[in-house]
């Protein structure tokens, strides 16, 4: 049971958590569940899950809906470049792995086009996409890719690299790309996703992706900011 005094039991519980999290459990192990703890240390429920609450913002613990509480490990960093997302965490030393959410064949969004250098009335195969690295859900990704250069597409393996698919089944080797990222908080679909609470932070890409002059993919990613972090090198190009 937890002392009632001047530091919160809300604050004492957090702690404890804390502790429990950097000196017990390994990086993904479940934490007890809420009743356990309210049990345990004869709290309610509600300075549980606050107490808990905080160490997710801070990104110690994940939540995965309808699973549970589980220790963050540490975040994946990336060098910018161009790789795809098996390539990436295989460089690292993890395991990924893709559930594909969706695919269909449909007509081209005026973006999607614009992007893509597409005619009116082009179709594409949009492509959505959870992947994972060492089990974990890592980003949310969801991709467009023409169909007259990329024919039946929608019937290969797409949870396997595309960019290898492209290459062994299409002669097209993705070699250039542009890329934007930018902060953004995860709305209830995404969050429900990849795990993560609503609002929790995310790190968004969205790249147009060439083979040669040819445009073969124009793909938005949601990566969790608990999870990933990018590092880049920076040179001064010309004298102040």
């Amino acid at each position: 049971m937890l002392a009632t005094g001047p530091v919160s039991k809300q604050t004492q519980l957090r702690a404890i958590l804390q502790e429990l999290i950097e000196k017990t459990l390994a990086p993904h192990a479940a934490i007890p569940p809420e009743r356990k703890l309210m049990a345990k240390y004869g709290v309610s429920r509600s300075t549980v899950r606050e107490a808990i609450r905080q160490l997710v913002e801070e990104g110690l613990l994940y939540r995965i809906q309808g699973k549970g509480t589980f220790v963050a490990g540490e975040r994946v960093q990336s060098d910018l470049h161009l790789a795809s997302f098996t390539e990436d965490m295989r460089r690292r030393g993890l395991v990924p792995a893709t559930l594909l959410l969706s695919t269909s064949l449909i007509e081209a969004p005026l973006d999607v086009r614009a992007a893509l250098g597409l005619g009116a009335g082009a179709r594409v195969q949009v492509v959505e996409r959870l992947r994972l690295a060492g089990g974990t859900p890592m980003a949310l990704e969801c991709g467009y890719y023409p169909a007259e250069l990329l024919p039946n597409l929608g019937e290969h393996d797409l949870t396997r690299s595309l960019y290898a698919t492209f290459a062994t089944e299409y002669g097209l080797r993705i070699d250039n790309a542009e890329q934007a990222v930018w902060a953004d908080a995860a709305g209830p679909e995404i969050a429900e996703t990849l795990g993560v609470t609503a609002g929790a932070p995310l790190i968004v890409f969205r790249r147009t992706s060439s083979a040669g002059s040819a445009a073969v993919e124009y793909v938005t990613s949601w990566y969790r900011g608990d999870r990933y972090q990018i590092h880049m090198t920076l040179k001064l190009q010309h004298q102040l």
